[in-house]
């Protein structure tokens, strides 16, 4: 394979004066794209990552500019409710396989466990299938029976994004698979590009062709781009497991697998309410209208979650491989990079977003700039939640995650509770304060659990306070 080096390309064609400046930037450049070490492995994947979750922004961003441009802040404010309840029910009904699969298939690949790492890709999509299966028709269940004490307007979506669960849900698992296989590609590109492009394009074609520019509509379009996203990814992962695992028997072992995915569900399933609980207390709440000037503040700030789990991504692995083996000293200094870079870059973006996000939100029409001062208070809490990098990934990863779950799970109530306290007089400024508050809450023991537990402190404070242990020749 051509192998084209960034050193050797400032050698031959910058002038001589410049090199002592341009070549230590083109050998980590070349470190990054073809070195085969464990950081370099992890900063090509955190890049890799960060630079699709930067296209999926752009492309989410626009998606969202024009379904709020179709619909209306009402409507918009409908489908924003109905479409979060279903990511997150998608996401608990996966169980917490979709982080297990995360050790499972490593572990089983080094061991050459082919039976267990057959059974554990087969198993965890049925598992999620089933699962997301039985709870939307629980869930239609209800809105059978007690539909009448929800808005009219309501009723309808949620039906529809009983449809969506199951393909959601079992989108979560073979995103875990891809990435227990280091198929970075394949685990992003379907969930944070394809299916956002196909949601658009659909909304596009039923409203070309009449349509009414409601909720209803939308839900239908996100029906079809989830089940087209989902059975492709299905396709296409199929095909690459088939190259890099024989044909044979499966064998299962559910008792150690639940023992394992139970705390991730916890931990998971708690990081996704506390994420997404302001959105859907907002509508309980306050009209749609309003829910989507908060769902479009929110989301002018989503481009800083993604440095934070394009990090996530690159660093689980490394997490748990330094952990187990024992190596306190490179696991500290990979902890330190991972500050670094979490916290620059969303810096950096908070800064940008404050600048232009007047603007920003004027590209969802008039009534949405209203969200601009919410940015100020929101950028708080990301900026403190920023500051130890994917700590909860670390505490996971080294077998905290029961701590893990627990802090969540605090966070989660605390969360609550501020946002039925403060919406009531202050509004959507009531739910931007509470989400900083519970995120600056969350941050704090995060850190002191990885600081007491694992000896690690995992503060971008701390990093300047504490000088970097040299790592051991490998």
């Amino acid at each position: 394979m051509l192998r084209v080096s960034f050193a050797t390309g400032v050698q031959r064609f910058v002038p001589a004066r410049f090199h002592g400046r341009l070549s230590p930037v083109a050998a980590l450049i070349d470190s990054i794209l073809f070195d085969t070490d464990d950081t370099s492995v992890s900063r090509r994947i955190a890049l890799f990552s960060f630079s699709v979750r930067i296209v999926s922004a752009a492309i989410a961003y626009f998606s969202q500019v024009l379904l709020a441009r179709w619909m209306g802040d009402f409507q918009y404010g409908i489908f924003v409710v109905v479409w979060v309840g279903t990511v997150i029910l998608g996401g608990l009904a996966g169980l917490g396989f979709q982080v297990a699969v995360l050790r499972l298939i490593p572990e089983y690949r080094v061991r050459n466990q082919t039976d267990l790492l057959r059974g554990i890709i087969l198993g965890s999509r049925l598992n999620a299938l089933l699962v997301a299966t039985l709870v939307a028709a629980i869930g239609a269940g209800g809105l059978y029976a007690f539909g009448d004490r929800l808005e009219s307007y309501y009723l309808i979506p949620l039906y529809l994004a009983a449809i969506i669960l199951p393909m959601q849900a079992i989108g979560e698992i073979q995103d875990g698979v891809a990435r227990g296989f280091n198929w970075a590609d394949l685990s992003l590109w379907p969930g944070f590009v394809v299916r956002p492009l196909l949601i658009i394009l659909f909304m596009w074609l039923a409203l070309f062709n009449g349509a009414p520019a409601n909720a209803i509509t939308a839900m239908g379009a996100v029906i079809a781009a989830a089940w087209l996203t989902t059975i492709g990814q299905l396709f296409v992962l199929r095909r690459r497991i088939r190259r890099e695992v024989p044909a044979g028997p499966r064998d299962y072992a559910p008792a150690t697998w639940v023992a394992l995915a139970l705390p991730a569900f916890f931990v998971e399933g708690f990081f996704s309410l506390l994420t997404n609980v302001d959105i859907l207390i907002v509508g309980y709440l306050m009209p749609p209208d309003q829910v989507g000037i908060y769902f479009a503040a929110a989301k002018t700030l989503a481009l800083v979650h993604f440095v934070y789990f394009a990090v996530r991504v690159g660093s689980a692995q490394r997490f748990s491989q330094y952990h187990a083996a024992g190596d306190t000293v490179r696991l500290a200094a990979f902890v330190r990079d991972t500050l670094h870079w979490t916290f620059w870059p969303s810096l950096a973006l908070v800064g940008l977003m404050l600048v232009f996000g007047n603007y920003l939100l004027m590209l969802f029409g008039p009534s949405f700039t209203a969200g601009y001062p919410l940015l100020w208070v929101l950028s708080i809490g990301l900026l403190l939640r920023a500051s130890i990098g994917p700590g909860e990934t670390l505490l996971v990863m080294a077998g905290q995650q029961h701590l893990c779950a627990w802090i969540y799970a605090g966070a989660f109530v605390l969360n609550v509770v501020l946002n039925f306290s403060l919406i009531p007089y202050f509004g959507l400024m009531g739910a931007a304060a509470a989400t900083s508050i519970t995120l600056a809450a969350e941050t704090l023991f995060l850190f002191l659990v990885a600081y007491y537990r694992l000896g690690i402190s995992c503060s971008i404070l701390m990093v300047f306070r504490q000088p970097k242990p040299a790592l051991e020749a490998s």
